[in-house]
């Protein structure tokens, strides 16, 4: 058996080399396409350098110290059975039966020793925290570990300590978790009965263990040796932020790394002692010898120096403390515990040289006392053995110290000296918090006005806000998208997955001489992607999956403000025609009329990367990928781009096999010397392969664009791919001193990176867009073939780059409490902000930032914008509203309009309350929203019109089955009146001009029925 056994780990070591090695040069093949093999190997060589050094030193240190516990340890003592039965061989002396053992009656004879019951309570106690350190490790590396080299890792936050105590509630309750508790129960006792083979097991797993988890750190240990200032320091150690940002989170994880090594020999040398081979056959311990006292000191010594840095570090740790009464180091913390750390980090390291000079020189130096020596005194061949060495006791009076000193003393000084004074006592703490949060979120850039509402909106304030009227949003992008679904997926394997708000310069006519006036559009895009899951099951074989259907086709382009006759919304470019059109397979793609055929590039829009390409493909092969459908047939087409990885017929194909773990590769002829294989189509998966330090935003969206303009041609003469996607890219860290973070996992974000994919070739390109931030200053260290400036952004996506909603989103939430700079409103949190809500399918939520083009008070011209509305804490009526500007040299600008807080200014949700109280209103929709159809209100649009507002909601109705939402009606307030019309030109027609209401329109004042209009069913209509 032994040949056989050996054979089949050779086999399963060759054939795990070989797939380590399939995986590896799959990478690097990969990373080689899209141009980022410096990446890659700049990665590799950092993880592998820090894979080797903490494999090494945490094996070496474990197997080690449990070698030589193993010398150490009381050696096993067989009983003589002979001596304890009596013979009938009368040669033997009588002395043979007489008791060796000393006389217990005898004082100070009885040889000491822990009982058996002891000894099983701390091998218990000792192996329920080796349990604990095991389910600690195990959801660090479940959260840091990504077995798959197809899917993207994403570099982990700070690694939190252990807290036994936390890590035990999360475990509740106890059906819920039945392997960890069953881990808890069974690590006892399997170290009980077999400690020497648990606890080297153990060594060898918390080492590997080391080795997957501190690699994953690889971007934060390399940012340490390239550190950029942040030119600002910290108020309590005066140290530049980059201390916190790039150094502390390698001192953590050194911490980490040391007090793992150092706790687990600490016990694991213990239990050995302890659970040696006659402790539990006699039933009791008989005591730690010399040689074992000084091995445990020596571990001791170790552990008090790991406990000493880990001390120092959380001096530092106050700085995200979260006990007082705001983020960050308070007054308890810097008169107690500040101090306290201190203390207990000098005492540390005095008892850890102490135990070390105990180790090496086998006394202590403070603790033993000289004796002369005694005439004709003999000394002992051995040193007597102790059942309590000193050193337990030295770190159990450490360990109540710290206590005391950093829990007990802490909440005493809170109670007797903060709370009755507190405001006094945590001002500068407080003033700390509100400078450095508003400075790590970016809010200390954001512009403050006034904006009083003069209510005098009127006919010539809406004529000179034209372009703004007329880029109202009508059509939200969820009921665009199930019209979508429904008239312009065309194939059920075509999906629109979403939909993004964007700008364009589109003429609004053509004079006789060709010469057309530009406006910009707000419109919304989708992008048709091909999601083969929707394929019939029948026809979903490996070759259509991987061979035919490869790529998506085309996209649909709607104004955000109009609609047809019937309700539906228009296109600008819809979907792929029919098979009777004329150039149908020249340009599939409609555009409906010839201002938008030479406005907007089409091209030849295909789309092989994007947010539902999740498989991979194999292009230029012998099978024809399909195209488009053209009418009842189908168009085919055969890849040319420039994407993908060549893999041929040669070893390239058996190595992707291996890398896909798809051995159909091998089977099919269908493969020649030019296939490609296209996979990480994904667009996130795509830049989190590359970049994986960068956090990304949930929202990335298409643009048209030529990139390659040609004075000479036209749009409508473009050929080739047009389709991209700018995903936006943030730098972000958790280390910020005195910033709060809130509910996010980062208290630091910048919109560092703007990311550029192209749909067809999958090339992807990294834009630095704030040169400012020290952190992709730090990363352009090093990678310098990674990023490029924003200049490079070739000028047609350049225009499209527009303020990210996540981020806004981030920095509108932190505004709800951070708008308060004064310490006293502050800590009474007087002036605390929240974001309206509003009713979307009879469900409240809160109203979301949304894209707006108009012109911003005290401006020229109307730009782009991101606008959110806040309303105060417990009350509805508007009190600031927040614009982030996207366009040109203001892009990235925050100006935040603030409202007289002595007005009532009314918000979205009393507008809507409004609405829905109204019973001319809510009579009409209430006769629509009956069996068979509901109406669903839009999202309620705040629209500031020079120094007055516009409130603006559409009304859409659609079936219960197969929904096909239609946009019924549009209302429209101001400060004195709600209409509700069909469309919005008839709605500020009825506004300003009451006394020639509209048809099947209703109007109503703010405060009752508009004067001299009659409340009567006549006003109710059906629908146009």
């Amino acid at each position: 058996m032994k040949p056989v056994f050996q054979s089949l780990v050779i086999l399963a070591g060759v054939v795990f080399s070989l797939d380590l090695l399939a995986q590896l040069q799959g990478e690097v093949l990969w990373f080689t396409s899209v141009g980022y093999f410096s990446v890659l190997l700049t990665r590799l060589q950092t993880q592998g350098v820090i894979w080797l050094i903490v494999a090494g030193v945490s094996l070496l240190v474990c197997w080690g110290n449990l070698s030589l516990a193993e010398r150490l340890k009381h050696p096993a003592k067989p009983r003589d059975y002979l001596s304890l039965q009596p013979t009938l061989d009368q040669k033997i002396s009588p002395q043979t039966f007489r008791d060796d053992k000393p006389n217990l009656s005898r004082k100070g004879q009885q040889t000491p020793a822990i009982s058996l019951g002891i000894v099983l309570l701390i091998g218990v106690s000792l192996g329920a925290f080796l349990g604990l350190l095991i389910l600690y490790y195990s959801r660090l590396i479940q959260e840091r570990w990504q077995p798959d080299w197809t899917v993207p890792s994403i570099s982990p936050q700070s690694i939190e300590r252990l807290n036994p105590f936390q890590l035990l509630l999360g475990l509740q309750p106890m059906t819920d978790y039945p392997f960890a508790w069953g881990v808890l129960i069974l690590v006892p006792l399997l170290v009980l009965w077999f400690p020497r083979a648990v606890l080297r097991s153990l060594a060898m797993g918390l080492s590997v263990t080391f080795a997957l988890i501190l690699p994953a750190h690889w971007s934060q240990i390399l940012k340490a040796f390239y550190p950029v200032d942040f030119e600002i320091t910290d108020p309590l150690f005066d140290l530049d932020i980059s201390f916190y940002i790039y150094q502390l989170p390698i001192w953590e994880l050194i911490e980490f790394w040391m007090f793992g090594l150092a706790s687990f020999c600490f016990v694991a040398v213990t239990l050995i002692y302890l659970l040696c081979e006659n402790t539990l056959s006699n039933g009791e311990f008989p005591g730690f010898s010399h040689a074992q006292q000084r091995h445990l000191q020596g571990m001791g010594s170790a552990l008090m120096g790991v406990l000493a840095l880990s001390n120092g570090l959380q001096r530092y740790g106050l700085l995200y403390s979260e006990d007082g009464v705001a983020y960050g180091a308070s007054y308890a913390d810097v008169t107690t515990k500040l101090p306290a750390y201190t203390a207990l980090s000098w005492l540390a390291i005095a008892i850890s040289v102490l135990l070390l000079w105990e180790a090496l020189s086998g006394s202590y130096p403070i603790l033993s006392r000289r004796r002369t020596p005694r005439p004709f005194h003999h000394k002992r061949h051995h040193a007597p053995k102790i059942l309590i060495p000193p050193l337990y006791l030295i770190l159990s009076g450490y360990a109540i110290a710290a206590l005391v000193s950093t829990r007990a003393l802490p909440e005493l000084v809170q109670r007797t000296l903060v709370q009755p004074n507190e405001p006094a006592r945590e001002a500068p703490y407080l003033d700390h918090n509100i400078a450095f949060t508003r400075r790590s979120f970016d809010l200390d850039t954001i512009e403050v006005k006034s904006f009083n509402p003069t209510a005098t909106l009127d006919e010539a304030a809406i004529a000179a806000n034209d372009l703004t009227i007329r880029n109202i949003r009508l059509w939200d992008t969820r009921p665009l998208l199930e019209t979508n679904r429904q008239l312009q997926q065309i194939r059920l394997y075509y999906r629109f997955l979403n939909a993004d708000i964007d700008r364009y310069s589109i003429p609004r006519e053509i004079n006789a001489d060709g010469v057309a006036e530009e406006e910009t559009r707000q419109v919304i895009l989708a992008a048709r992607e091909l999601d083969f899951d929707s394929v019939p099951d029948r026809a979903q074989t490996w070759i259509n999956k991987h061979l035919v259907y490869t790529h998506g086709y085309g996209f649909t382009m709607s104004p955000v403000n109009t609609a047809t006759p019937n309700g539906l919304p228009e296109y600008f470019v819809r979907g792929i025609a029919r098979g009777d059109d004329e150039d149908a397979i020249e340009t599939p793609i409609e555009a409906t009329d010839e201002r938008i055929r030479q406005s907007i590039p089409i091209g030849t829009p295909r789309i092989y990367y994007g947010e539902l390409t999740n498989n991979y493909v194999m292009t230029n092969t012998g099978v024809q990928e399909f195209d488009y459908p053209q009418g009842e047939e189908n168009v085919y087409n055969i890849y040319d781009g420039e994407g993908g990885v060549t893999i041929g017929r040669g070893w390239r194909r058996w190595l992707y096999a291996i890398y896909l773990r798809d051995w159909r590769m091998l089977l099919t002829d269908d493969f020649r010397p030019e296939t490609k294989l296209l996979f990480r189509r994904n667009i996130d998966r795509r830049v989190r392969s590359i970049a994986p330090f960068l956090r990304y935003d949930n929202d990335p969206y298409l643009v048209i664009a030529d990139t390659n303009p040609d004075s000479s041609q036209t749009a409508a003469d473009v050929e080739g791919n047009t389709l991209y996607w700018i995903l936006d890219a943030y730098t972000t860290s958790d280390r910020y001193p005195y910033a709060d973070p809130g509910e996010h996992p980062f208290n630091y974000i910048r919109n560092s990176v703007k990311v550029v994919i192209d749909a067809y070739s999958g090339s992807v390109q990294f834009y630095i867009a704030d040169a400012r931030d020290p952190i992709i200053q730090s990363y352009q260290q090093i990678f310098p073939d990674l990023f490029q400036p924003l200049s490079a952004m070739p000028d047609s996506l350049r225009r499209h780059i527009r303020y990210p909603i996540d981020l806004f989103e981030v920095q509108s939430e932190r505004l709800l409490t951070y708008n308060m700079t004064d310490t006293l409103v502050f800590y009474n949190r007087e002036d605390q902000w929240e974001v309206p809500t509003e009713t979307y399918r009879d469900q409240q939520q809160t109203i979301e930032p949304y894209y707006l083009i108009m012109k911003l008070p005290e401006e020229t011209s109307e730009e782009f914008i991101l606008l959110h509305p806040f309303t105060p804490r417990g009350r509805a009526n508007l009190i600031a509203w927040l614009a982030g500007r996207s366009d040109g040299e203001n892009y990235g600008r925050l100006l935040l309009y603030q409202f007289p807080k002595q007005e009532l200014i009314y918000g979205p949700g009393q507008i809507e309350a409004r609405i829905n109280q109204d019973p001319l209103i809510s009579q009409q929709l209430s006769l629509w929203n009956r069996q068979g159809s509901r109406v669903i209100q839009g999202n309620l649009l705040v629209i500031p019109i020079d120094e007055s507002l516009l409130y603006v909601e559409p009304v859409y109705l659609e079936a219960e089955q197969n929904a096909l939402p239609t946009l019924v009606r549009v209302i429209v307030a101001d400060d004195d009146q709600i209409v509700m019309a069909p469309n919005l030109d008839r709605a500020l027609d009825a506004i300003f001009e009451p006394e020639r209401l509209p048809d099947r329109s209703i109007i109503r004042s703010i405060e009752g029925l508009f004067p001299g209009f009659a409340d009567d069913q006549g006003d109710l209509a059906p629908l146009p």
